[in-house]
């Protein structure tokens, strides 16, 4: 359903230290990079999905309130890795890893990234 998603940031080299650092764990690479984005897929994917970027109206990046990007992890223990690993690259813990009440299987971690930015890894597979 979705093509892309983006999320604005004011720094695009610090976004890059964190993304790269908490993305391979889920599955995803930088595939494109340049001074104004920089573009995450999965391998084997023809298209970047998660897109960070300077906003094109050269404002402030802004956070939403109530927005989220919430990103698959095959295992739970890639949910418990993509949180370390944000955590270890400067984010802020928004819900340390565990199941949630949304089914018996939905287990999450929530993070914001440098920005403000909220981001999720879930797991929906039994363990």
């Amino acid at each position: 359903m979705l093509l892309y998603v983006t999320l604005g940031t004011n720094n695009i080299d610090e976004a890059r230290r964190f993304y790269d650092a908490a993305l391979p764990i889920l599955g995803y690479r930088r595939q494109r990079d340049s001074e104004e984005e920089i573009g995450y897929a999965a391998d084997g994917d023809s298209r970047c999905r998660l897109w960070i970027v300077l906003p094109f109206n050269k404002r402030r990046a802004s956070i939403g309130n109530g927005s989220m990007v919430a990103l698959e992890a095959t295992t739970r223990a890639g949910v418990d890795a993509f949180h370390a690993a944000a955590l270890a690259s400067g984010g802020v813990d928004e819900g340390a890893p565990g199941l949630r009440s949304y089914h018996a299987h939905f287990y999450a971690a929530y993070v914001r990234d440098l920005d403000g930015n909220k981001i999720s890894a879930v797991c929906e597979s039994p363990e």
